[in-house]
C-alpha cells in the first residue's frame, strides 16, 4: 500500500484516514432525549485529538519526546509561569510537588518527617495521602459553604512552631480565598501548594490583577484525567515560578537524579565525566548520580500529543462550563428553601468543574440522589465527604496519632451527610442542562411530599 510513497505521504494518509474515521464513528452522537444519560463528566475531543495520538504512535518514540516539550512550554506560557513538568496523574503532580518540598535543597524550610501541613479532609484523598505517607502530619481545618473551601478564620488556630506548608485544593472550580491564605503562608514563611487539579482555567483577582489559580502559590498542580477540564487520558503537570523549587520537582519526578538531560540527550551541560558527587569517585556518570529518593513519574510522548490538542480548544471548554453553571444555576433559582446552591468565592472566576448541592432540612440526600439517578442523571459526593471518617484513617483514629483536628470539622460533615454534585462540563447542551434542572426540581417535589 505504501511501497511508491514517502514517510510523510504515509504517514499523511493514516492521518487523514484516522481524521474521516473520527468524524465519522466519534463524533456523531444523536440529539439528546429526556431519559438519556447525562454524565457527570465526560471527555470532549475531535479528529485533532485522535491524530496528533496515532502522530505520536507512529514515531514510536512512547516515552516523553517532542510532544512532552510542546505540551510543557505552551501550558507553562497559557499559565503564565515559568517552569511546567508533565507527570503521568494529577495524584502523581500532587505526590511530586510534596516531595519537593523535603528537599535538603532547601535547608530549614524543607519539610521533615513528623512536621505539619495545613488542608482539609473536605476534598480528595491523594492532596492529603503524599503528606502522610512521608510521615508528615496533616492539620484538618472545617470548610464554609456555599463556598466548600477551607475557612480561613481557623487558620491561626491550626498555626503550630511545626507547621511547614499549606497544601488544599480548589472545590470543584471554586478557588479558596488566596489572598488571606496566601497572606498567611508569607506572615509565616510556609510553602503554598494549590491543588488545581479540579480548577484549572479558574481566576483569582489578587492586587487588582486576575491570575490563574495554580499559579499564587509556590507550586501548583493539575490533572488530566478524563473527566477533568482539559484530559490526556491520564496525565497531569506540576508547576512553579521557583528555580529552585523546579530542580526538585524535575529529579523527584525523573528518578531523584541530579542530571537534567532529557531523555535520549546526553551530557547538555558538558560536565557529565569531570566531576565528584557525594562520596563518588570523581567523573562517575552524572546521568547516574541521585540527589533524592525519586520515582519515575514521566507521561508518556502520547499522552501529551492529546494534550497539545486538548490545550488549543481549552479556553472554549472554561467558557462553555461558565455558561453550563450560570444555566443551571438560573433554572434551580426559587429552590433555595430546600436546598443550597453553590456560590463562588470574593474575588474569584471560576472555572466550575461540577455544580455542588447541599440539602437542606426535610430534604433526603440520599433519596433526592437516587431520584435524579433513575431519571439519567449522573451524581457524585464531594469526594471522600470527610476523609478523616474512611477505612485508611482507621488505625490512625484509633491510636489518636498521625494526625490533627483543629475544632470541630462541622460543615465537613454536613457535606459528607447532605451534599451531592452534578456536572457542566463542556460537552452538555441547553437541552441537558434544562433537563438536569426539572429532575432536581421534581426529586424535590418527591422528597418533601407529606
Amino acid at each position: 500500500m505504501f511501497e511508491h510513497m514517502t514517510e510523510e505521504q504515509a504517514k499523511k494518509q493514516i492521518l487523514d484516514m484516522v481524521a474521516d474515521y473520527c468524524s465519522t464513528y466519534h463524533n456523531q452522537k444523536p440529539p439528546f432525549q429526556e431519559g438519556d444519560r447525562i454524565p457527570y463528566a465526560s471527555r470532549v475531543y475531535g479528529q485533532e485529538e485522535m491524530c496528533n495520538l496515532v502522530d505520536s504512535a507512529l514515531e514510536f518514540w512512547l516515552t516523553s519526546g517532542r510532544y512532552t516539550e510542546k505540551f510543557e512550554k505552551e501550558f507553562a506560557e497559557y499559565l503564565g509561569v515559568k517552569y511546567c513538568s508533565l507527570v503521568n496523574s494529577g495524584s502523581s503532580a500532587n505526590l511530586n510537588a510534596f516531595m519537593a518540598l523535603t528537599s535538603p535543597l532547601l535547608g530549614e524550610r524543607a519539610i521533615r518527617r513528623g512536621d505539619e501541613v495545613i488542608t482539609v479532609a473536605a476534598g480528595f484523598p491523594t492532596t492529603v495521602a503524599p503528606v502522610i505517607q512521608y510521615g508528615a502530619v496533616p492539620v484538618f481545618v472545617d470548610v464554609t459553604i456555599p463556598q466548600y473551601n477551607i475557612d480561613i478564620t481557623k487558620l491561626e488556630a491550626a498555626y503550630s512552631e511545626k507547621t511547614k506548608a499549606v497544601m488544599i485544593a480548589h472545590t470543584l472550580g471554586n478557588p479558596f480565598d488566596l489572598k488571606a491564605v496566601k497572606e498567611f503562608c508569607d506572615r509565616h514563611s510556609l510553602w503554598l501548594v494549590e491543588d488545581n487539579c479540579d480548577a484549572l482555567g479558574s481566576k483569582y483577582i489578587l492586587d487588582g490583577e486576575e491570575r490563574f489559580t495554580g499559579t499564587i502559590g509556590d507550586i501548583g498542580t493539575s490533572s488530566f484525567y478524563p473527566p477533568h477540564h482539559m484530559t490526556m487520558g491520564e496525565g497531569g503537570a506540576v508547576y512553579t515560578n521557583n528555580p529552585l523549587l523546579n530542580k526538585c520537582i524535575r529529579s523527584f519526578r525523573d528518578w531523584g537524579r541530579d542530571c537534567v538531560c532529557p531523555s535520549g540527550r546526553d551530557n547538555m551541560c558538558g560536565h557529565r565525566f569531570d566531576k565528584q558527587y557525594g562520596e563518588l569517585p570523581l567523573g562517575y556518570d552524572h546521568k547516574y548520580v541521585y540527589s533524592h529518593f525519586g520515582y519515575n513519574l514521566k507521561a508518556t510522548d502520547m499522552q501529551a500529543a492529546i494534550g497539545c490538542a486538548q490545550l488549543e480548544k481549552f479556553p472554549g471548554f472554561v467558557e462553555r462550563r461558565r455558561h453550563n453553571f450560570d444555566r443551571l444555576k438560573a433554572a434551580l433559582e426559587g429552590t433555595q428553601e430546600f436546598l443550597i446552591l453553590p456560590e463562588p468565592c470574593e474575588n474569584a472566576i471560576p472555572s466550575w468543574f461540577g455544580f455542588l448541592i447541599t440539602c437542606k432540612a426535610g430534604v433526603d440526600r440520599n433519596q433526592m440522589v437516587q431520584y435524579v439517578e433513575k431519571k439519567g442523571v449522573q451524581t457524585r459526593m464531594l469526594f471522600a465527604g470527610n476523609l478523616v471518617k474512611h477505612p485508611c484513617f482507621d488505625e490512625m483514629r484509633k491510636s489518636g496519632t498521625g494526625y490533627r483536628i483543629v475544632g470541630e470539622l462541622t460543615n465537613t460533615d454536613r457535606i459528607m451527610n447532605e451534599t451531592f454534585w452534578v456536572g457542566v462540563y463542556p460537552g452538555m447542551t441547553d437541552e441537558m442542562i434544562d433537563y438536569m434542572a426539572k429532575t432536581i426540581r421534581e426529586a424535590i417535589a418527591e422528597g418533601t411530599k407529606k
